[in-house]
């Protein structure tokens, strides 16, 4: 039984069919066909249930299926770590990050570390959506927030805060100005579509904790901070962003922070993991490097690029 058979088996599953993945793994259809039938019969067990329309999991094979991502994992780990005995990092580093957060941060400190391992590949996805880290084959995913568990492990890179923040424009609204909680509980607020109590926080003011609750629910609701800060840059009501992504705007002017004597729960960025037996030299450098960039190590002092345009 070889690796070949787990990929092609794997590749059937994650396609839908034998000619998508046929298609994605350069082979023929009849080729892909006959590896599986030779997988099912060296098992002697029915991976499959075929059927005029799709092709669906047996209970066999949906346990199998999870088996050979760990394994090919696995064995991919293990040959990435015997070429690294010559000649520093090689094979290929798979990334997942938010689409603002990889802009900002990730994306420099990967240009950097690329230029440091040019023998090294690097796959960087953005997305909104958190990675499937074992099914969609990443190495290691950048998250922010609070960290649910999960078989994953991970490893902090960094702490931010979180401001409340509106436009001019729709502070200098008749009854929109803000100037008490309670003026912010009453707010139209933008909300982020992935926290799971977006328009209920803890604050802190003066080693006192007190409760915000929002009232009415939110106005819009995205899943990205980029276009929460444009509907807060456009006048549309209140967002609340990371410091990093606004504090260009707050420098300009073009955004004003509401109630600085609160502060909202600091948030984390995390290097996020598969649970492997043995973490591949590649992700662990990485992980390394990042941290060590974050901290401000190395070319941290560049400036931050602008603020999305309004129009």
């Amino acid at each position: 039984m070889s690796l070949q058979h787990f990929r092609i088996f794997v590749a059937v599953v994650d396609a839908g069919s034998q000619t998508a993945a046929a298609d994605a793994l350069g082979l023929s259809k009849a080729v892909v066909s006959f590896n599986l039938k030779q997988l099912e019969t060296e098992l002697g067990v029915s991976l499959l249930a075929r059927s005029t329309r799709r092709l669906e999991l047996t209970e066999t094979g949906r346990r199998f299926y999870h088996d050979c991502q760990q394994v090919l994992q696995q064995a991919q780990t293990a040959m990435d770590n015997a070429r690294q005995q010559h000649g520093g990092l090689q094979g290929t580093l798979r990334l997942s990050a938010t689409v603002e957060y990889g802009h900002y941060r990730i994306l420099p400190a990967l240009a950097a570390f690329a230029r440091l391992h040019p023998q090294l590949r690097i796959r960087h996805s953005s997305s909104s959506q958190q990675a499937d880290l074992i099914s969609e084959q990443f190495d290691v995913a950048i998250r922010l927030g609070t960290l649910v568990d999960s078989s994953y492990r991970a490893r902090l890179i960094e702490r931010f805060d979180i401001w409340p923040l509106a436009s001019p424009s729709y502070l200098a609204q008749p009854g929109r100005s803000v100037d008490t909680l309670d003026d912010l509980a009453r707010a139209d607020w933008l909300a982020h579509s992935r926290l799971a109590t977006p328009l209920r926080w803890p604050l802190q003011r003066e080693g006192e904790t007190v409760e915000l609750d929002v009232r009415g629910g939110a106005r819009i609701v995205a899943d990205t901070s980029g276009a929460l800060l444009d509907f807060a840059l456009r006048g549309c009501g209140v967002a609340l962003l990371p410091d990093w992504l606004a504090r260009e705007a707050v420098a300009a002017g073009r955004l004003r922070r509401l109630l600085p004597e609160y502060a909202f729960p600091q948030q984390g960025v995390y290097a996020v993991y598969p649970a492997t037996r043995h973490l591949a030299e590649k992700v662990r450098v990485f992980i390394d490097f990042v941290c060590g960039y974050a901290a401000g190590e190395g070319s941290l002092d560049q400036p931050s690029p602008p603020a999305p345009p309004t129009a």
